[in-house]
């Protein structure tokens, strides 16, 4: 279960990826064989869980993109599973407070960064991967391995953004800029100055904090501005609407 991902970003370089709501192995590894960076296994709104997840993790692993999963919320048991079968990275929703994110670490991360709950479990090849021989090697080998991204997308969360950016465990911050812009009173207003305000602090806690910076695009456009704007991971769209969009073009290129 090397991270990949955590390197590119250590070297400075822009991850792009989709958020996966198709479903199926073969859908993973056509995303793969895109060459994404990443994909992210939505169990927030998607109907998926965790058996269903173990099988997309499998085919990320098999070309060689990064399965990070969006969990359906903040809880130990929605931390642990996914960790616990492969999950690269974890985004968790609807953050409210630093306690919470604290909580999250506690879940997420092994001893002495977290109090991760230890079993030997897929992630580690069922303990017979060589970095899971030793125990304390298999702890410092997850906790540098796997990240913990709260998404950004409540008031509770963007007041407190550069107290939790600052918390040891935390990896990067994962904007969700629809919600955030509802939570502002400004739904979908993207170019308003109060939601332009709100992303650009989250940045700059993150970069701050030494923390990388991601965000949810919907159009080319947009992924191209959130980059030059400073952040390190994009998750373009969604693969559904990519997939509906692809074949309106082509019946529209056709029967014209």
């Amino acid at each position: 279960m090397n991270n990949e991902i955590i390197q590119k970003l250590e070297n400075g370089e822009k991850i792009l990826g989709t958020f996966l709501e198709l479903g199926g192995s073969t859908a993973v590894e056509c995303l793969g064989l895109a060459g994404l960076d990443f994909f992210i296994i939505d169990t927030e709104h998607g109907p998926f869980e965790v058996e269903s997840s173990m099988d997309f993790i499998r085919a990320a692993e098999l070309r060689k993109i990064a399965p990070f999963v969006r969990i359906k919320d903040a809880t130990r048991p929605s931390v642990l599973k996914m960790l616990d079968i492969g999950a690269q990275a974890l985004i968790i929703p609807c953050i409210n407070s630093v306690e919470e994110v604290r909580k999250l670490v506690e879940y997420g991360k092994y001893y002495p960064v977290g109090m991760r709950g230890f079993a030997p479990t897929r992630a580690g090849g069922f303990g017979f991967e060589d970095f899971a021989e030793d125990i304390n090697n298999y702890f410092d080998f997850c906790n540098s391995h796997t990240m913990i991204i709260p998404q950004c997308e409540t008031l509770g969360c963007l007041e407190h953004i550069e107290e939790i950016t600052a918390i040891k465990g935390v990896d990067g911050i994962f904007i969700g800029p629809y919600d955030l812009s509802i939570s502002l009173n400004k739904p979908g207003q993207f170019s308003d100055p109060v939601v332009v305000n709100a992303i650009d602090r989250v940045v700059k806690a993150c970069k701050s904090s030494g923390k990388f910076a991601l965000i949810y695009a919907g159009s080319k456009e947009s992924a191209k501005k959130y980059f030059q704007e400073g952040f390190d991971g994009v998750a373009y769209d969604m693969d559904t609407r990519v997939y509906i969009n692809a074949y309106k073009d082509i019946i529209k290129n056709i029967k014209s």
